[in-house]
């Protein structure tokens, strides 16, 4: 009998997951943090509300979120120079560092989880799973144009 897809979108979740942690363990961050950080990487200068709207994270957990990557050194709050009473936030050189290396992660967890499929089935599978996208009316959260994050 064949399992659900959300079987199995479960269980590579959690694979990915444990991908990220190992390899995350090292920069001092979690996977939970890579989001974020992918976030501001690709949309430097964005208020922490739109940041917190994109990641569809309630506003508390994203600011305790923010306030623990600034304090370990991956992003800085700024003053929006448009309106003084918000603010904006960037990647430092580490949070740069940091924004590297997930892209770098993604691309060899994608490497090694589809290493037994033909090119032809890896591409009938992205163009499957691009659709479920689309159809659902989901955006990228961590990128604006169609690249794999």
């Amino acid at each position: 009998m064949l399992q659900s897809f959300a079987y199995y979108v479960s269980i590579l979740r959690k694979d990915f997951t444990e991908y990220c942690s190992n390899q995350l363990s090292g920069a001092g961050l979690s996977p939970g943090q890579l989001y974020f950080i992918l976030y501001v990487g690709k949309h430097p200068g964005c208020a922490p509300g739109e940041l917190s709207q994109a990641l569809r994270m309630d506003a508390g957990h994203t600011n305790r979120s923010i306030n623990k990557l600034i304090k370990d050194g991956f992003l800085i709050q700024e003053q929006n120079p448009h309106d003084r009473r918000a603010h904006i936030l960037h990647l430092t050189k580490k949070g740069e560092d940091a924004f590297r290396l997930s892209h770098e992660l993604f691309f060899r967890w994608d490497k090694e989880a589809l290493k037994g499929l033909t090119n032809k089935e890896q591409e009938q599978l992205m163009g499957l799973l691009q659709k479920l996208h689309t159809e659902k009316g989901g955006t990228c959260c961590v990128r604006n144009d169609s690249q794999p994050c």
